[in-house]
C-alpha cells in the first residue's frame, strides 16, 4: 500500500529518517526453519510439527522498506521467509502476512468461517462499498444468493452476443483518435469501453451513459484516494487524513447516481434479468433494504468494471515490451476473427489471448491484498494466531513465490498453456480470490476482456508511449503509477483482412 503521487516515500522518510534495511537470509535445516537478520532483530526457530511464535519484521525495518516500494517489500518478505507466516510490526497494527498456497487455502477456503472480512482495510472500503457483497455473514449470503444466478457461467455465456456487439461499438469510437494521430489515455478509454458494455448487458441500460461515466470516475477516485486509510487502518475516522474529503465527495456522487435508480426500480417494477431488476424483486421495500440494494449495485458495478479496465490498461505497454507475444496475439486475432466483427463464437478459439490475460493477472492482480480477522484462536502454518488478529493475504506476493513460479518476474503466457508440464497448487494463483468469497465476476471477465482485445487488434496496433514497464501503484486496486498513453496505428487492409 502506498500514498498517491509519491506520498508514501515522503511519509516513509519522515517516519524513519532513511533507515536502511539489513539483508535477510533464509537457512533451511533438517526438520527446522531458521529465519534471521544480520543483527538478529528478526528470528524464528521452530520444529515443523510444533506451534510456534511467528517471526516479526520490526517497525523500524518494515516501514522504510514499504515506503521504498510496498509491493516489492511484501514479495521480498515472502520469498526470504520461504512463504512462512510472519508478523508485520506497524506499531499499533501488527498483522500476519500469509502468502504460502497451503496457508492461503486455509484462510480463504478450508477454515474460511474463522477468518472474517472485518477490521483492517475493510473499514475504509465499506465506507464506499457497503456491507453486503463486500461484507460477511447473513448480509453477504443474502446478496450472493440474489446475484449468483446472474453470474453463472451459463448465464454469462448467454450475454456474449450482446457484449460483442456493444464492445465493437465502443472500440469503433477509437477511430477518431487513430485518424487524428493523437494519443489516447489508456485507462480512460478502456474504462469507457468496459463501462459501456457493463451498463448495457448487466444493468439493462438503466444507467445512462453520462451517469455511468460519473459513477466510474467516482469509484476510481475513491479507490485511489483512500490509500492512506488502507496504510494506517488503525487511525479512527474522527482523525482527518489526506484524501478523506475527496472520498466523501465520491460517496456523495455515487449516491446521486444510484439512489434515483433504486427509487425508479421500486416505483416501476419489471421482470428484467438485469442486476437492478433482480435486486428490486428480491429485496423488500424499506430504508434498510434500499441501503442494502445501494451497496449491492455499487459493489457489482465496481467489480464488473475495475478488473477488466485495469488489466487492459496493463496489457498494451506489456505487449510493447514483449514483441514476440504481441505478434502471436495479433496472428491469433487475424486467424480467428479476420475482418470481423468480433463475435462470442470466437471466444473458444482465442486460446492464446486467454493465456496472456492469465499471465497479466499473475503479475498484476487487481486485488493485490486482502485482510481477514481471526474470529477464534487457531493455528496457521505452525503459527498460533490469536482471536482478533489481522491476517493479510497477498496474491501479488504469492504469484511471485520462487518455489511455485520459475522466473517469477518474467512475463510468460506459456505458463498457462494447456500443454505446460506439471500442475500448480490451486492457491498459488488466485487473482479472483477463492473459496466462498471468490469473485462473482470471473466468468464475465473472461468474456469481456478477450472480446475487447480482439476488437481492438483487428483494427489497430496500439503503441505505448511509455518507455519501459509501468510501475505498479498499490491503491485499493493495483494500477499503473504512470499515465499510459497509446498511439493507435491502423492495421493495413491486408493484415486486418
Amino acid at each position: 500500500m502506498a500514498l498517491e503521487n509519491g506520498g508514501a516515500e515522503a511519509l516513509g522518510a519522515e517516519l524513519v529518517n532513511d533507515l536502511q534495511l539489513s539483508a535477510t537470509a533464509l537457512r533451511l535445516g533438517r526438520g527446522r526453519i531458521l529465519l534471521d537478520v544480520t543483527d538478529a532483530e528478526i528470528s524464528m526457530t521452530t520444529s515443523m510439527n510444533a506451534t510456534r511464535q511467528a517471526g516479526t519484521v520490526p517497525f523500524h525495518r518494515l516501514v522504510p522498506k514499504l515506503a521504498r516500494g510496498p509491493l516489492d517489500a511484501l514479495s521480498a518478505i515472502a520469498n526470504e521467509t520461504g512463504g512462512q507466516v510472519v508478523r508485520l510490526d506497524f506499531g499499533p497494527f501488527r498483522p500476519y502476512l500469509v502468502t504460502y498456497p497451503d496457508h492461503v487455502q486455509q484462510v480463504l477456503r478450508g477454515n474460511y468461517s474463522n477468518y472474517a472480512r472485518e477490521g483492517g482495510i475493510w473499514r475504509p472500503v465499506r465506507r464506499v462499498f457497503g456491507t453486503t457483497i463486500m461484507g460477511q455473514g447473513s448480509a453477504w449470503e443474502t446478496s450472493r444468493k440474489i446475484l449468483q444466478p446472474i453470474f453463472t457461467s451459463r448465464f454469462v455465456a448467454s450475454l456474449g452476443d450482446g457484449l460483442a456487439k456493444t464492445i465493437e461499438e465502443g472500440v469503433g469510437k477509437l477511430d477518431g483518435a487513430a485518424g487524428s494521430g493523437r494519443p489516447i489515455d489508456t485507462a480512460e478509454e478502456m474504462s469507457r469501453i468496459v463501462n459501456m458494455a457493463v451498463i448495457r448487458v448487466l444493468f439493462g441500460d438503466k444507467i445512462s451513459h453520462r451517469d455511468g461515466e460519473r459513477l466510474c470516475a467516482a469509484l476510481d477516485s475513491a479507490a485511489r484516494l483512500m490509500t492512506l486509510r488502507l496504510l494506517v487502518p488503525f487511525v479512527p475516522f474522527l482523525v482527518p487524513m489526506p484524501g478523506d474529503k475527496a472520498v466523501a465527495d465520491a460517496i456523495r456522487l455515487t449516491d446521486e447516481v444510484v439512489r434515483p435508480l433504486i427509487l425508479k426500480a421500486r416505483a416501476e417494477p419489471d421482470e428484467g434479468v438485469d442486476v437492478i431488476s433482480a435486486l428490486s424483486r428480491a429485496r423488500a421495500s424499506g430504508p434498510e433494504e434500499d441501503e442494502n440494494m445501494r451497496h449491492d449495485i455499487i459493489g457489482i458495478y465496481a467489480g464488473a468494471t475495475e478488473t477488466t479496465a485495469m488489466t487492459l490498461t496493463w496489457l498494451w505497454p506489456v505487449l510493447n515490451n514483449h514483441p514476440e507475444v504481441y505478434a502471436r496475439l495479433i496472428d491469433e486475432v487475424d486467424r480467428v476473427v479476420g475482418a470481423g466483427p468480433v463475435q462470442a463464437t470466437h471466444l473458444p478459439e482465442l486460446r492464446y489471448t486467454k493465456m496472456v490475460l492469465q499471465e497479466l493477472l499473475r503479475l498484476y492482480p487487481t486485488a493485490w491484498l486482502w485482510s481477514r480477522r481471526a474470529v477464534e484462536s487457531t493455528e496457521l502454518g505452525g503459527v498460533r494466531i490469536k482471536a482478533g488478529s489481522q491476517v493479510l493475504v497477498s496474491p501479488y506476493a504469492t504469484h511471485r513465490l520462487e518455489e511455485f513460479w520459475s522466473r517469477p518476474l518474467d512475463f510468460d503466457p506459456e505458463r498457462f498453456s494447456p500443454d505446460a508440464p506439471g500442475r500448480r497448487h490451486r492457491y498459488s494463483y488466485y487473482p479472483f480470490s477463492g473459496g466462498p468469497h471468490q469473485c462473482l465476476g470471473q466468468h464475465l471477465f473472461y468474456l469481456k476482456a478477450p472480446l475487447i482485445i480482439a476488437a481492438v487488434l483487428r483494427r489497430f496496433r496500439p503503441v505505448s508511449r511509455l518507455a519501459g514497464s509501468p510501475t505498479p501503484f498499490p491503491a485499493l486496486t493495483l494500477r499503473p503509477k504512470q499515465k499510459i498513453e497509446l498511439e493507435l496505428v491502423r492495421r493495413s487492409s491486408a493484415s486486418a483482412r
